[in-house]
């Protein structure tokens, strides 16, 4: 038989294409990792659901959480239920808030598999609830794994088909992660409540680690690296330095020998073909106070690059220098390319509870921008010494307000204006990064953000940031130790003030999502999260635009659209956010699950398409995929303000 070679060559390529057609569609239709992607995007290229069509959504399954039906054996409250899944081939994988992890059919909600650490028999978590955020996946094309840690500090392997144990991982699919840090613990103090990041064939990982007490000897924040198909602990970077090491000099009076905390509890971000992955830090013991911990604390507060293979630190920028506002970075760096001056950059955004934005070279660590050393106050609080400067980015500008003055007070009346600054009049304020005095402060943002754990989501192919935030401001006052509770000098204390009339203190928007063009540094626009309080009876008749709601908010980002969930009101500020009145628990309820929406915005403009009711508030970040052609967006609801479920919508 005669060979038309043209003929072959043309239907090779064919093929070719339709196979590289095929696995670009693959990769859509997965959402491999906590926030999509190992550059933490939160973006889908899907478009199935659309401007168009997106009124159309409605709920598809309800995949109940095992932790439903297992809480009478709970030693400890559960958190709101903050999970994310993850998608593989038409499959979701998903811890619960106790990190049971199960598999669940993405067409109809159906369990495949379930695993149960029974970290519920264990220690208290280390915040005394149960939180846990998701799990993690690898595979080298010939076997898939799932890989969690847990809130009793154990890393594990699964087998992605059956959700066994892998026997080659650690002892028997087990590592013990109370093992092989710079200093032996309290236990009970240290976990794991966020997906591990796994890159270059290492996981990843850091810790959540107790900060609401104000005692030294915390477990140190430590971030290993682990071998992903042994399980061998092959690196473990020190945020706070040892003897030797890079920045153990800003830690006076070898304060670095009892100070703990400075973890990453939150999500990490990596560049694998760099080789590099980026550590976001928090605050060292104790958060408000820190004459026990003299000096600039690196690497509290900072964003670390270290070498993915070795834990070498190739960069870091400090954020905020002997931080004593709870500044932690809260959420995984965003990394992207933009354009500057004609020359793709890859970049990296670390977006911040005290509303800036900081950007870098994520090969070099060299601002995008500059960002500048400013004074700042100082502190007043005994033994105490802050730092005489904060850096300040010349670009993007904040996000979310920052520092307390007049002009910040609510005023769409003069009767509100005087009654929320009367009751601000004993207390003090001031600027950005005024430090908490014993008097008592209010400062903004609070330590809830500006920007929170759920982070921002960014457009690969614009390069568009969108960073949810909330104002929400912080009250806490240095006192004097109690000797025989604790081992520092002083601590901090919390109070809170209640606005007027039951509203918020401060002028809106309480909760905003701000789009920022990351080629150029500047906001593109910024839109109201949430109806807010404008129904008041003393603004129902100012017509008013939407005010926004000072909650967290969680975004999902496709080709067209933004998708915002927002999560309902917390039980320990409910007295606050209604003037203190006392609620039944029907009225509590009805405050705590309100306005249950997933709220729709036009990504290009900002303007708000579509309102999905919900039956109860988003918890989680939500995600999105695709299976048997049909796109579905999937989200965690419930734990503590109801039962937890994930719900899963799609198109009629």
């Amino acid at each position: 038989m005669k060979i038309n070679y043209a003929t072959f060559a043309l239907l090779l390529i064919s093929l070719f294409l339709i196979n590289c057609s095929d696995q670009s569609s693959d990769l859509g239709a997965n959402w491999t990792s906590y926030a999509s992607d190992k550059f933490s995007s939160k973006y889908s290229p899907l478009d199935q659901i659309n401007k168009e069509n997106v009124k159309d959504l409605q709920m598809k399954w309800t995949w109940e959480s095992p932790d439903n039906d297992l809480k009478e054996q709970f030693k400890f409250p559960v958190s709101i239920y903050q999970a994310t899944p993850i998608a593989i081939n038409g499959i979701l994988y998903v811890s619960s808030s106790t990190a049971i992890v199960s598999a669940i059919n993405g067409s109809t909600g159906q369990t495949i598999w379930t695993y149960d650490p029974e970290t519920y028999k264990s220690n208290a978590p280390a915040h005394g609830a149960y939180i846990h955020r998701g799990v993690s996946y690898w595979d080298d094309g010939k076997e898939g794994r799932i890989i969690v840690g847990t809130p009793d500090a154990r890393l594990i392997a699964l087998n992605a088909k059956d959700g066994s144990l892998v026997q080659s991982f650690g002892k028997s699919g087990i590592v013990d992660l109370s093992q092989g840090l710079s200093r032996q613990f309290d236990a009970s103090h240290y976990g794991i409540s966020t997906p591990p990041i796994i890159a270059n064939n290492v996981i990843v990982i850091g810790a959540s680690i107790t900060d609401a007490s104000p005692q030294s000897m915390r477990p140190p924040g430590d971030v290993r690296g682990f071998d992903v198909k042994t399980g061998e602990q092959l690196w473990v970077f020190h945020t706070i330095p040892q003897a030797g090491e890079y920045g153990n000099d800003t830690w006076e009076n070898e304060s670095w020998k009892i100070t703990g905390n400075t973890n990453v509890w939150t999500r990490m971000s990596a560049d694998e073909e760099l080789g590099y992955v980026y550590l976001p830090i928090s605050t060292p013991t104790n958060d408000w106070y820190g004459g026990n911990r003299l000096g600039d604390n690196l690497f509290a507060e900072s964003l670390v690059c270290l070498n993915t293979r070795t834990g070498e630190r190739i960069w870091h920028f400090q954020m905020v220098h002997h931080g004593v506002w709870d500044y932690d970075l809260p959420a995984a760096p965003n990394l992207l390319n933009i354009n500057r001056d004609g020359k793709s950059v890859k970049a990296v955004a670390q977006v911040s509870k005290q509303g800036f934005t900081y950007v870098f070279n994520r090969e070099t660590g060299e601002p995008i921008w500059p960002i500048e050393e400013k004074p700042v106050p100082q502190s007043t609080a005994p033994g105490e010494r802050t730092s005489p400067t904060q850096p300040f980015p010349t670009k993007p500008a904040a996000f979310d307000r920052q520092g307390v003055t007049k002009d910040d007070i609510i005023d769409f009346t003069p009767e509100l204006f005087d009654e929320a600054w009367a009751s601000l009049n004993e207390i003090d304020k001031g600027e950005l990064f005024t430090p908490p005095t014993e008097n008592g402060l209010v400062y903004l943002p609070g330590a809830l953000g500006g920007a929170n754990w759920h982070g921002a989501a960014v457009d690969p192919e614009s390069g568009v940031l969108y960073i949810p935030s909330m104002t929400f401001p912080g009250f806490f006052k240095v006192i004097k130790s109690d000797s025989t509770k604790t081992d520092a000098n002083y601590e901090w204390q919390g109070f809170w003030v209640s606005g007027p009339q039951g509203l918020p203190l401060f002028k809106p928007p309480y909760g905003r999502i701000t789009a920022i063009d990351m080629n150029t540094g500047d906001h593109k626009w910024q839109s109201a999260m949430g109806e807010g309080p404008r129904n008041h009876p003393l603004l129902k008749d100012l017509n008013l635009p939407r005010l926004g709601w000072n909650l967290r908010g969680s975004p999902l980002l496709t080709k067209t659209l933004l998708f915002i969930g927002q999560e309902g009101k917390y039980w320990e500020y409910v007295p606050a956010l209604v003037g203190g009145a006392k609620l039944s628990e029907v009225q509590t309820q009805e405050i705590i699950n309100f306005e249950p929406k997933m709220q729709v915005f036009d990504k290009d403009s900002g303007a708000l398409i579509h309102e999905i009711e919900l039956p109860l508030n988003v918890t989680a970040a939500p995600m999105t995929y695709m299976v048997e052609g049909k796109q579905y967006i999937a989200f965690a609801v419930g734990g503590s303000i109801g039962p937890a479920k994930i719900i899963a919508l799609g198109l009629k």
